[in-house]
């Protein structure tokens, strides 16, 4: 994960960004994500700036081509230590930083229930920001099962009351039988 908050990175994101956009356009993939690296003892508003500086390199491109950049929610609790879009309010101001239908966020439903919880409240509040969704049990990133704490039928009927239109991925490490564990998500998530 190449740190988009670092300025020395820039240069290379860039060009990384405009070939993945082409690629994605060109295979019908609607949107890519992007990380904001860590913070490293920045300032959460100079990263938001730094972020939306490379970003803004690379959104005449994604405009063109109708390719959304995600940036990813991630927690810094258990997976990603000192990470620094680890709120959706940071994520937000990103968005609203960089000012294109093309910058949008990755809402990680399990990273976000490590440092936030109210899920189905911060969803509705904040759906013009997400251009795609990650599931995972809560804890340990596995089985949309009953061995977690994350309710997603109530989660995926908050989406779906909304006038969300994208993808939703399940990022999750199956327990037991993969395939089993998969028709198991789908299910929780098919509402």
């Amino acid at each position: 994960m190449t740190p988009l908050n670092r300025p020395e990175n820039q240069d290379r994101i860039e060009a990384e960004l405009r070939a993945a956009i082409h690629k994605a356009a060109a295979n019908g993939i609607p949107a890519l994500i992007t990380f904001s690296g860590d913070r490293n003892l920045l300032a959460d508003d100079r990263g938001i700036e730094i972020c939306a500086e490379g970003l803004s390199r690379v959104l005449p491109d994604a405009e063109e081509y109708g390719v959304t950049l995600c940036m990813e929610l991630l927690n810094s609790r258990v997976n990603h230590p000192d990470y620094q879009c680890d709120h959706t309010p940071w994520g937000v101001r990103l968005c609203e930083a960089v000012g294109s239908p093309r910058c949008r966020l990755l809402y990680d439903i399990y990273h976000m229930q490590i440092m936030e919880g109210d899920l189905i409240r911060t969803i509705r509040d904040n759906i013009a920001f997400i251009g795609h969704f990650h599931t995972a049990g809560n804890p340990g990133r596995h089985n949309l099962d009953e061995n977690q704490e994350i309710h997603y039928p109530a989660v995926m009927r908050a989406i779906a009351a909304t006038d969300y239109a994208g993808y939703v991925g399940h990022e999750f490490g199956p327990v037991g039988d993969a395939v089993a564990a998969m028709r198991q998500a789908f299910a929780a998530c098919d509402v």
